[in-house]
């Protein structure tokens, strides 16, 4: 796991930020204020959209996001799914761009792999949606309410991927799963492990 994005410490800038959101911002610091390790749920589409990707692929994309391309916004984990915070809009675009992918399909009976066959159906929450958002306290597990923060916000204007960024790296992270052997194919009934990418 890179240690690039191993911050789970939200600022009080970053918290300005997140409750920026809300309908009411003072409300909610001041929730956090007295509770500061309360989650709350925020309204998306106007300061942020949400990516959820299941929790092994999420992790990929955010590998793919950190080693090979330009860094991701503020990440949290709720409940076995990484949730990617994006500029506003993305929501509405990643689907269709990730329909588009498929181009290299073909109808018939035996069609193409298409250039995101590997990617597992993303969640995009947007306008008129609602996240639940981890708390700000510096606390590095996750609270009863199963949320947590990866890479915490940090600052009151966060650089947010677009759908593009997100595109990209969910395209790296499906490639990065494909491995190519020399070998022949082991058994169907034989569970394989490959080991060579032990951490």
């Amino acid at each position: 796991m890179s240690s690039a994005w191993n911050a789970s410490y939200v600022t009080p800038d970053g918290a300005a930020w997140l409750a920026s959101a809300g309908t009411y911002p003072r409300s909610t610091l001041a929730l956090w204020e007295e509770r500061p390790a309360a989650p709350v749920v925020l309204p998306c589409g106007s300061v942020f959209d949400v990516v959820s990707a299941p929790a092994m692929f999420g992790r990929r994309m955010l590998d793919r996001l950190w080693d090979d391309g330009p860094g991701s916004g503020p990440v949290a984990e709720f409940r076995g799914r990484m949730l990617l915070f994006t500029a506003p809009g993305t929501a509405q675009r990643l689907p269709a761009l990730l329909e588009w992918e498929e181009w290299g399909k073909r109808g018939g009976d035996t069609p193409e792999p298409g250039r995101t066959e590997g990617v597992p159906p993303l969640l995009c929450h947007g306008t008129g949606d609602a996240v639940t958002v981890p708390a700000p306290a510096d606390d590095a597990s996750p609270s009863r309410s199963g949320a947590r923060w990866l890479v915490a916000p940090d600052t009151r204007q966060p650089w947010l991927p677009g759908p593009e960024v997100l595109l990209w790296a969910a395209v790296r992270a499906a490639r990065s799963a494909v491995r190519i052997s020399i070998f022949p194919p082991a058994d169907q009934g034989a569970k394989v492990y490959d080991v060579s990418r032990r951490r």
